[in-house]
């Protein structure tokens, strides 16, 4: 699969069916706290790495955020370390202009911003801890620029997928990337289908005990094995990599002894 359509594929999700695909496959991707500064759009693109320090006897001659803007290509997404610190802003209004007009689509931010009216103005996409006021200048300096960081406890590395929405943000390995989505495709086919039977008249209690719902989200429903599940708007198999639905199937097919 090329990239692109990894990056397609991603973008018809969300972050809640990607940290649940990401927990299935037993991979830590789910950050905690980062949420978006204004009503910005979801934004999903490959992560462009930047890491703040605080300022001591030597003092950057660079403003922060600058070398990463550069070196972004056109799509990317910039994710800042400053280790959730929240007193000294580490991005603002002039970044946000700057980058949006590279291209970049948009910021992520283990830390605050600030100018937060410009950004919204301008409609580039920020997510932060916080925001403030307080400048970066005499206070913190960048320290580095596309090298491996640590984002609200996730290890990041560039090229790594960003996925970020109104429920937080999630990194994928680019490794696993392809797994990630497939998985997180399932989960989000299942609760289409819950959500289908409900508005058919089905109670969500029903809905949940006869889709196995809650098991199909632990790695301990994972299985060599194939199991298949009947209900009367769905038909799907797992395989033991990954979910597969056909709601034209009109018959029961078990094995491994029982419906997951």
């Amino acid at each position: 699969m090329t990239r692109e359509a990894i990056i397609e594929r991603l973008a018809k999700l969300d972050t809640c069916a990607v940290s649940d695909g990401m927990d299935r496959l037993g991979l830590k991707g789910a950050t905690f706290g980062v949420r978006p500064m204004w009503p910005c759009p979801k934004i999903v693109r490959r992560a462009i790495t930047m890491k703040i320090k605080p300022v001591g006897l030597d003092k950057s001659k660079q403003h922060l955020g600058t070398q990463a803007i550069v070196a972004a290509n056109p799509g990317d997404i910039i994710v800042i370390d400053n280790g959730g610190r929240p007193d000294t802003s580490c991005w603002g209004g002039l970044l946000s202009l700057a980058a949006l007009t590279k291209g970049i689509s948009g910021v992520v931010i283990d830390g605050a911003c600030r100018d937060v009216d410009e950004s919204r103005e301008v409609g580039f996409p920020v997510y932060a801890r916080a925001a403030v006021p307080m400048t970066a200048r005499s206070r913190v300096m960048e320290e580095s620029c596309n090298r491996e960081i640590e984002f609200a406890g996730v290890q990041v590395h560039p090229g790594d997928l960003v996925i970020a929405d109104g429920s937080g943000i999630v990194i994928i390995p680019r490794a696993k990337e392809e797994e990630v989505v497939r998985e997180a495709e399932a989960v989000t086919a299942t609760e289409a289908r819950m959500a289908e039977g409900i508005r058919e008249g089905m109670s969500v209690l029903e809905v949940l005990e006869r889709l196995g719902y809650e098991q199909m989200l632990t790695r301990n429903s994972r299985s060599s094995q194939s199991r298949w599940c009947r209900m009367p708007w769905i038909v799907w198999e797992f395989t033991g990599s990954a979910w597969a639905f056909n709601p034209s199937l009109r018959v029961v097919r078990r094995r491994a002894g029982r419906s997951p």
